[in-house]
């Protein structure tokens, strides 16, 4: 009798897999997971003699994974998703002081979070140990789908099944000049054809505000040329309070800075510029320990007064 994929399925030498599937190659899978790169090897060898499947093939110094490969993987994913469901289910039987919890949120997000929402369930949760990463919009929804994450906060993520959204609010986007900029005199909301003759800063492609203000830029058959691009808000903020030209973004809070206080926000014509929003995430089906549960509770019921 053939013996079933449960019971030759080894969770450990399955965790190599799914390392080498997300780092791109044995020698990181083993940083990863602080091991010698060939127990990394020997454990997929044993995989594919416990399976009769071959996982990875060898190509010159490197390796791809097979279909067989990623469809073990996918199997010892939902295996893990059931035990971390038993553990979760265990675990709120008891008080949830103790954990890990994994962040991911754009640099924007980092004056609405930090101070204003985690700094009290930080201070009443000491024990419990934290990852913050701070991404833009792709890196966020990946780390979110691919379980690097449990909880992210991400503007106008993609419409995407393995997401689940808990909160979402609008968060136009504006444009922002200093007093003395040409634009700060205009009273009626700004086409993005009358935001082309001036300098502008923008962020890079990978973040969801500039996916947005590129939509616009179809939707008005315009195309902005910034003068800067860059991957940090910070950036974005310091160009324009230098006066340097316009930036487009959301603004939530006020800024923190004396050199922020002579900044003009001004509305957009464009109705999808005033449609976007900010979501918070996790994925879609994934069992949340109690205490990454009670974060995400805090979260969700902290936003609405920000």
């Amino acid at each position: 009798m053939e013996e079933r994929m449960g019971d030759v399925l080894d969770r450990k030498r399955a965790l190599c897999l799914l390392q080498i599937i997300e780092t791109g190659s044995v020698r990181g899978a083993a940083d990863v997971l602080s091991v010698d790169p060939s127990m990394v090897s020997r454990a997929v060898a044993k995989l594919e003699q416990d399976t009769g499947l071959t996982l990875l093939e060898r190509r010159g110094r490197g390796v791809v994974v097979t279909d067989a490969g990623h469809m073990l993987a996918l199997f010892a994913r939902r295996q893990q998703d059931l035990h971390d469901t038993f553990l979760a289910e265990v675990n709120s039987l008891k008080n949830a002081q103790r954990g890990h919890i994994e962040l991911i949120f754009g640099e924007g997000f980092i004056d609405m979070v930090l101070e204003p929402v985690l700094r009290d369930f930080l201070i009443g949760h000491p024990d419990v140990t934290y990852n913050v990463r701070v991404a833009g919009t792709e890196e966020t929804v990946r780390c979110i789908v691919e379980d690097m994450a449990h909880i992210g906060l991400v503007f106008q993520p993609p419409n995407d099944a393995r997401l689940r959204s808990h909160y979402s609010r609008l968060s136009p986007i504006r444009v922002h000049v200093s007093k003395g900029h040409p634009l700060a005199r205009h009273r009626s909301a700004l086409t993005l054809a009358e935001l082309a003759p001036h300098q502008g800063a923008a962020l890079v492609e990978s973040f969801g505000v500039r996916k947005h203000v590129q939509a616009a830029e179809l939707d008005e058959h315009i195309t902005l040329k910034p003068m800067l691009v860059t991957n940090s808000f910070k950036v974005l903020w310091e160009f324009a309070a230098m006066g340097l030209g316009y930036i487009m973004t959301p603004r939530s809070i006020p800024l923190k800075g004396a050199q922020f206080a002579d900044l003009v926000s001004l509305p957009l014509a464009n109705p999808i510029l005033n449609n976007s929003r900010i979501h918070i995430v996790t994925r879609a089906g994934r069992p949340l320990s109690p205490v990454a549960s009670s974060l995400l509770r805090h979260v969700v019921k902290a936003f609405p007064k920000l």
